[in-house]
């Protein structure tokens, strides 16, 4: 994926619809340690997790092993190297996906790393490992490229990182990051913009290959991460930016001359936060007296904003935090995006969508678009930008969590159910082969994850990964399928 060239447009005016947050008052800066602490680091993961795969691994995405054979799964898969057997008696209790690679903890604090190693996310080295490519000569040969590396398509373990216990994991596009409990964070990669290789942290390091503690950051107790650029929120409910931010994803003007200040975490004027989440190129953050806020890139409404007419601007930008309306008075709990197109989770288990439509991102039929649906000039539909409800097999079932890849989105039903849709050609939305993108939330049917309640989702530019907890009740697992197939 390449991040988009995009020309300023001026964010959208205070006309009642939408209006900036203030920047952060002097005194609140020259007094940070009188701050009161605000927010509190949540508490190591520790259900234990089976992990599903799928979708397209030609980068080694799947974890699955070198062989060419798995560089396609077309339905959820368990990845045998990440089971207790495989783990000798430890298992998975969260994971973190990034463009092309994911991280998963496991129970004894130990940091899994599989996927594209390129610009040393992997945080170990894999680059003596063999690569099998294929003979041309061997007429039994099917497939059409040769085995993966070896230690890129199989889980290893991440090297160099402290004993303090891990609460959240983070992957971008080009970078990993780990949360620990005492607040710090470490991090390894580097950021890419429009022109290629940004850098990692200044002008000193170009690509980080190992863990690194980046002490800018302090008393953090959330992490969000975007394509090229990851947000911090601290105790005290002030939020940090550092990355790319050709977009503004980092919530201020990065001036060419001055880039490599982008690669140094600082605060942007956002404060009294409570929570953040990023998209590829645009950013959240619900602040206490749950505002929600969005900027970066939004020619596609993918921050829910519009002019003061109520329209879309092709090349818009958000330049600086600026309250969404329609979502302040809805309790947003979550907030998941992709490339263009953005998903939330409100406190009734309710999942809204907006942003891009022509993959079928957001999961609106086209039979039920809003009055607020944004066509090109040609008559098609372009995008949504306002928050709008999603249907998840009925209106009656509520979900628990949400997830999105660039071009693809997840909702998951309180008891464990996934529904998938957008883009289909890579198999992302674990749906089987498809002749065309998915326009509704679409129940994933295998029988790898039959009886499973999932819990976590996520996704990349062309795969996907899920970890869900094994129902043992027969009868149990019997009464939700049937009642998913009386919906349908």
């Amino acid at each position: 994926m390449v991040a988009l060239d995009r020309k300023r447009k001026a964010s959208p005016s205070s006309n009642g619809t939408a209006k900036r947050i203030r920047s952060t008052n002097s005194n609140v800066l020259h007094s940070y340690s009188r701050l009161p602490e605000i927010n509190s680091i949540g508490k190591p993961k520790s259900t234990k997790l089976d992990v599903f795969v799928w979708g397209t691994g030609s980068i080694c995405e799947l974890g699955l092993g070198p062989s060419a054979k798995n560089k396609e799964v077309k339905r959820p898969r368990l990845n045998p190297y990440l089971t207790s057997e495989a783990l000798k008696g430890e298992s998975i209790v969260d994971f973190a996906v990034g463009g092309i690679h994911t991280l998963a903890l496991a129970s004894n604090n130990e940091l899994w790393s599989w996927g594209g190693n390129d610009s040393g996310v992997l945080g170990r080295d894999t680059s003596k490992a063999k690569e099998v490519l294929k003979d041309m000569d061997a007429e039994e040969s099917e497939d059409e490229d040769g085995d993966l590396n070896e230690a890129e398509s199989t889980p290893g373990k991440v090297e160099g990182l402290p004993s303090s216990t891990i609460v959240q994991l983070c992957a971008t596009d080009n970078l990993s990051a780990v949360l620990l409990e005492n607040g710090d964070v470490w991090a390894w990669g580097c950021f890419r913009n429009n022109e290629g290789l940004l850098g990692f942290l200044r002008d000193e390091i170009k690509i980080q290959k190992t863990p690194m503690k980046i002490a800018e950051f302090k008393n953090i107790v959330q992490l969000a991460g975007g394509k090229d650029h990851i947000l911090a929120l601290d105790s005290k409910g002030i939020v940090w930016a550092w990355g790319n931010g050709q977009q503004f994803q980092l919530g201020r003007k990065i001036l060419d001359r001055h880039r490599y200040r982008a690669l140094e975490p600082q605060q942007f004027g956002l404060y009294n936060i409570k929570y953040i989440a990023s998209g590829d190129f645009h950013c959240f953050a619900i602040d206490h007296d749950s505002q929600v806020y969005a900027w970066g890139l939004n020619q596609y409404g993918q921050c829910a904003l519009t002019n003061s007419k109520g329209e879309l601007e092709d090349e818009s930008l958000i330049t600086k935090p600026t309250v969404i309306p329609q979502l302040s008075d809805l309790g947003i709990v979550q907030i998941v995006g992709g490339e263009h197109h953005t998903l939330a989770l409100d406190n009734n288990g309710q999942v809204w969508g907006w942003g891009r439509y022509d993959m079928k991102e957001v999961g609106i039929p086209k039979d039920k678009l809003p009055d607020s649906t944004f066509k090109d000039q040609h008559g098609n539909v372009r995008a949504i930008p306002v928050p709008t409800k999603l249907i998840i097999g009925a209106d009656s079932v509520k979900c628990k969590t949400i997830g999105t890849g660039s071009h693809h989105s997840f909702a998951v039903t309180e008891d464990g159910m996934v529904f998938s849709w957008g883009f289909g050609d890579t198999y992302g939305p674990g749906l089987g082969p498809l002749d065309d993108d998915v326009e509704k939330p679409t129940r994933i049917v295998n029988t790898a994850t039959k009886y499973h309640d999932i819990t976590l989702i996520g996704a990349g530019g062309q795969f996907s990964v899920s970890g869900g907890v094994k129902i043992d009740d027969e009868d149990k697992g019997e009464d939700r399928l049937e009642k998913y197939e009386d919906l349908e």
